[in-house]
Order: C-alpha cells, then structure tokens, then sequence
C-alpha cells in the first residue's frame, strides 16, 4: 500500500490547518529530500511506496494537521477511510477509532515530529522504524549489601496458584456463531450470527475463535477447588475484560470487573494486577502527568474496592491512589508488590508525550522504595505485573532501568510473576544480559498461560512453594482439552506436566530433590536442554501454546525463543518490527518465525492504521477519489 493513498485521503478531507505543526531540523531536512514539498502531488511522488522510518514521519506531519483540527475531525476521517478501504467491518472501524483516536490525537498535537517520540510512534503505529538507542538513566537506590539468595528451607511446601488472562465474555451466546469476522466471535453481532441462524453454533463451555464464557470461568475455580484443595493464596495476573475491544465502555469494564472479581471470592485470599484490559478504552492508562480530562480513575476505584477484602483497606487505598500499585504482606510473611506495568506499556498511548517520561507515575521510584523497605525488614518480596518486561511490548527504556532495580534486589525478591502472552513461559533476568550464562543468571519471571480459548487450551499453574524462603520450588500445569469430544459436556481438567518431571530428570546432573529450588541457573540448563535437544525443545513449544496445536518452530524461529526466554530486558529478545499488521481473525494454521506482539496486545486502531501501509489492500486510492474528489491533489503543505 502506498503512503500517497493515505497522505491524500486525509488532505482532502480538511483545510490545511498549520498552527501548532514542529517539526525537528533533521525531519525538516527529511522532508526537503522527498522533494519541495509545495502541494500534495509533489508528497505523493517523492514518498510513493517508500516505506521506511522517514516516510512515516512525513506520514506524521499530515496526520499531525489533521489532529490539531480537533478529535472529531481526526476521528471522522480516519474512520471514513477505514470503512471506505475494507480496511476492517464497519463497526470495529468505527468503534475502535472513535475510543482510540482521540488519544493519538492528543499525542500528534503535542509531538515534535521527527524526535524520539517521533520514532517510536513509526515503530509501535506502523512498524516504518526500528527502536532508538537506550537513553541512558540511572535508578536512585540505596547501595546493594553484600546478601545472597538464601538456600530452601527444606520445610514441607505451601502450594500457590497461578491465574491469568481471564477475558470473561458476559455477551458470549450459547448458539451463537463462533467463525464470525470479528477477532472474538460467539456474539451475535448480526442476524446472521445469533443462536439457530448459524452453522457454527458455540457450545456451552467455549470455542477456541471466543473469550471465556462465565461457564468456563466457574468450571477453573471448581477445578481448582478440587485438584488444589489446600491452596495458601490465588495471584491473578490481570486482563478480567474480553477482547471485543471496539465495544468496550466504562460501565462494561466496571460490571466486568466487579462480575469478575465477585466470583473469583470464591477461591479464598487471592492478589491481582491491573491488566491492560481492565480499562477503557484499552490501554488508556494516563499518568499523572498527562494534562487530558480523560482518566482511568474509575477503573482503579473499581478494582480496589474489589480488591479490598484480599488486600486490606491500607493496600486498597494505596492502590486507588497509586495507579494500581500497592504493596501487602501476606499472612505467610511474603511481601506481594503488584505494580501497574502499563505505564511501560508501548501500546499505552497516553506515553508518547512531547518528551516521553522515564518514569511514568513514578513506579520505578516507588517500587525502590518498597524494596529498600522489604530489605531492611528482612522480608521476601513478589513482584507481580501483567506485562512481562522483557517482551517487545515493552519499552527498552523502562525494560532495562527496571532491571536495574531487579539487579539491585536480587536477593530480595525471589520471583516476579506476569500473564499477558497468553502463553506457558518465563523469562530470564542475567547480570550479563548481552551474554547470558548460568552462573550470571540472577532472577526468573514466571510467566502464566491464560484461560481463553483463544490462544489454546484453558490452563492454570500450581506453585510448590519454600514457606520461609518463598523460593519456587516446582510448578504443576493443569488444562482441559477444548478438542475433546466430551468438552462441551463439562470440561476435564488435568494435569498437563510438572517442570522437575519434564526437565529435572534430563540435566546433568539430574535435578529433581523436591525441596530444591528452580533456580535461575535451572532455568537456563534448560534453555541450553532446549537448545541441544530439538525434541525437548519441540514438546515446550507445544506446551507453551497450551498443548492445543501441532505447529512445529525450527531454525529462526527455534532461534528467537530461546533469545526470549533469555531477555529480561527487551532489547536482548531478538524481537523484529515489520510494517502492517492486521487485525481480523487469523484463520490459518501456520507457525510465525517472529514472536513481536502478545495474543493480548488490545489495541484495535494499530492494526487498522498499520493496515494503511501493508501490501494487499486494493481499492483504497479509488474509493478516495470517489469520495473526496481529485481536487486535493493541489492542496499547498505547509
């Protein structure tokens, strides 16, 4: 798809609009290489199907016109184009960019174009840039003691459950068609779609192309119930709200979450993240700083009142006014840190500010905090979020200056805990991060696998927990086969794998004593397992996908995951950015060589906008014309 298709949509639709447009000196010198830049028509030649970093910028100028004639005109128009491309269904074009939009807007007007926020909009938006060298910055603490991680205790264990990526669908449908357009089906978004009017009608317990049904959720808390009966707390790691997020409303997520959080009582004491879902529009996670009248206030309102009864009413306090975050310990002695991982979030549009923050909300500071106090009081801590920090999704900035901070309190926290990839992982955290070895490795981050269907089979883990060191000791996967015959009738969960079962055995020397730990430096014999023997490597990747396919990942792709399960930081992950991407429902079966994005990123207008410059969409110069008229090619730019 060519730039001058989009360029002259939105140029056509609005009088040139020039106060408030900065540029930075190289882009102005950019742009004067396109050409002279005196109408339309000059653009449209000199940046015709130039698809790269520069380009986009020039991309940025126009759009940055249009936002500074207001959200509405900015929202009008590329919705307009969105619709009259077949870029996506109408409704999601319109939704997605109605809730979406005015937060783009926000960060056009007050954006330099051709800075570093520039660059990394390119790269999140489009995929036109790659990502800008680490701002140097160092994280204010206390100097580090001379402390060690300490041995288990080699007491018997306390067992801890592992939950995440609910995505609970109050709309879903028994009946209703489940191979709809939409990334999330189950709806009966048309006529065509409700019960009895479709061939592909949902079952009771959920379909593999749909967010959970309440049937699935009661049915993993009855599973739990049963197979962990002496369970010592929940952690859930976020994103109660399902994915139809075109649709989404403050008084949807808030009786989500309240539905949510109501019936997950029903496990005893539990600890939970903000999720990048739990809000809308998704995403939106302002900070503090952010001048807007748009808030996410609401939503923290919400999920500390729910929380309260878990957590106390200090701890929900301080996670109604601290964004999220609070800190608690438990009847057990550990110290819970749930900290708001948004705020280093790349699809958190809020971020992208005229100068980007390096410490949004002040979470990194707090956090310090926090620690120096859990050190000094000679508690264990668990650091628990929903974005794992080494992953494309976050920012390198704020990815590596948090790994300062877990550097720095290694042997303070004994875990961290995310969800959001939907998939079965982990992470691992070295003080050579560029040359990750055994003997650097200093910190693990477990990674749970989700209950949506969508990207596998529904699964929870079970932790085998130290009682005095909170070390992990083992973890156990459960799941229920949506494949199987008899799973509409009332899904069977079982037991998937253990890890010392799976791997223990197969290092050298062999690790299975039950009381030891799974240490950092376990963990990366195993990557080196995977590494040496495909076939070990071969049955991960399919438990990683929640064992629901027979997708195989060799060369590149075998490559890039072992880097991911590597990076703590996420400029070591090996992650790529490419141009375009879309957002309909994916129908193939084949396997991706690249790992750049979560099955949770949320985001709907990305991929509508990323769409504007992806090869294969046809038709969007003439439907233009059509409905603009060819008059803009003379429009002057400034």
């Amino acid at each position: 798809m060519r730039f001058s298709t989009i360029v002259g949509g939105l140029l056509a639709a609005l009088p040139v609009f020039t106060s408030g447009l900065t540029l930075s000196e190289t882009t102005g010198q950019s742009l004067s290489a396109f050409g002279k830049r005196s109408t339309v028509s000059d653009i449209l030649t000199d940046i015709e199907d130039a698809a790269t970093c520069v380009a986009c910028n020039v991309l940025l100028v126009v759009l940055k016109v249009l936002a500074h004639t207001g959200n509405d005109n900015f929202v009008a128009v590329i919705t307009d184009i969105c619709i009259l491309a077949g870029i996506d269904d109408n409704d999601v074009c319109t939704g997605a960019i109605g809730l979406e939009g005015p937060i783009l807007a926000h960060d056009l007007r007050v954006m330099t174009i051709g800075t570093r926020t520039s660059q990394l909009f390119c790269l999140t938006v489009f995929g036109l840039c790659q990502w800008p060298d680490i701002e140097a910055y160092t994280v204010s603490m206390s100097d580090k003691p001379a402390t060690t991680r300490p041995a288990p205790s080699g007491k018997s264990p306390i067992q801890v459950v592992h939950i995440s990526d609910i995505h609970v669908d109050l709309s879903y449908e028994v009946g209703a068609n489940y191979d709809c357009t939409k990334n999330i089906c189950c709806r009966p978004y048309t006529t065509a779609d409700a019960p009895g009017n479709t061939n592909y009608p949902a079952g009771k317990y959920g379909e593999h192309t749909c967010d959970s049904p309440v049937t699935l959720e009661e049915s993993l808390y009855s599973a739990i119930e049963s197979l962990v009966p002496g369970n010592a707390f929940t952690i859930f790691t976020g994103d109660v709200v399902e994915g139809a997020v075109w649709l989404v409303t403050d008084t949807e997520v808030t009786n989500d979450l309240n539905d949510a959080y109501t019936r997950m009582k029903r496990l005893g004491q539990a600890y939970a993240v903000v999720g990048n879902h739990d809000a809308s529009p998704v995403n939106s996670f302002p900070p503090g700083a952010v001048d807007t009248t748009i808030t996410t206030q609401w939503a923290y309102d919400t999920m500390s009142s729910d929380w309260s009864s878990w957590i106390g009413a200090t701890a929900a306090a301080e996670a109604d006014s601290n964004y999220g975050s609070y800190s608690v310990l438990t009847s057990q002695g550990l110290r819970i840190i749930s900290i708001n991982t948004n705020f280093w979030y790349k699809q958190n549009f809020w971020l992208y500010e005229k100068t980007m923050e390096r410490d949004p909300s002040g979470q990194l500071a707090w956090l310090v905090t926090e620690l120096e106090a859990a050190e000094a009081a000679g508690e264990r801590v668990w650091i628990m979020g929903h974005m794992p920090l080494g992953k494309s999704d976050a920012f390198h900035d704020q990815s590596e200056y948090f790994d300062q901070i877990i550097q720095r309190f290694d042997a303070t926290i004994s875990a961290t805990f995310y969800g959001h990839t939907h998939q079965d992982e982990f992470e691992i955290a070295y003080s050579t991060p560029a040359a990750p070895t055994s003997e650097t490795a200093v910190m693990v981050s477990y990674i749970a696998p989700a209950l949506t269907p969508t990207s596998g089979n529904p699964t929870f883990r079970v932790y085998s927990v130290d009682p005095v060191t909170f070390a992990i000791l083992d973890y156990t996967v459960y799941y229920t086969n949506i494949s199987s015959p008899t799973y509409q009738s009332g899904p069977v969960w079982e037991k998937l794998y253990s890890v010392k079962e799976a791997y223990g055995s197969l290092l050298t020397p062999p690790y299975t004593d039950a009381t030891a730990e799974l240490t950092p430096a376990f963990w990366h014999n195993v990557t080196v397992l995977f590494e040496n023997n495909d076939d070990v490597f071969q049955t991960w990747y399919a438990r990683r996908g929640r064992d629901y396919s027979d997708a195989t990942c060799t060369g590149a792709c075998k490559t890039t995951y072992l880097c991911e399960l590597r990076a703590s930081q996420s400029q070591y992950n090996c992650g790529t950015v490419s141009p375009g991407i879309h957002f309909k429902r994916d129908t193939s079966n084949s396997s991706s060589t690249e790992s750049t994005h979560s099955d949770c990123e949320g985001s709907a207008i990305i991929p509508i906008l990323g769409a504007f410059t992806a090869s294969g969409i046809t038709g969007l110069t003439d439907a233009l014309v059509n409905k603009m008229g060819s008059d803009w090619l003379d429009t002057v730019v400034p």
